[in-house]
């Protein structure tokens, strides 16, 4: 078992969140599709958190990995 690295954790953890953000996307798109509107909104907002998680992370390890 090898010791995990920053970079490989940092690597897993953005790929993890633009997971979540694509299928929340998808969700929006789903519920738009159902006439669901209240619920594509909150799901667009969802992805768009997810999205700004992504900026940050990139931020605090830029920071971390210098």
């Amino acid at each position: 078992m090898t010791i995990p690295t920053r970079g490989e954790t940092y690597s897993k953890l953005m790929e993890y969140l633009r997971h979540a953000q694509e299928e929340a996307a998808t969700m929006a798109h789903l519920s738009n599709a159902n006439d669901e509107r209240e619920n594509a909104k909150a799901w667009l907002m969802v992805s768009e958190n997810f999205k700004k998680m992504q900026h940050t992370l990139t931020i605090l390890a830029t920071k971390g990995l210098q």
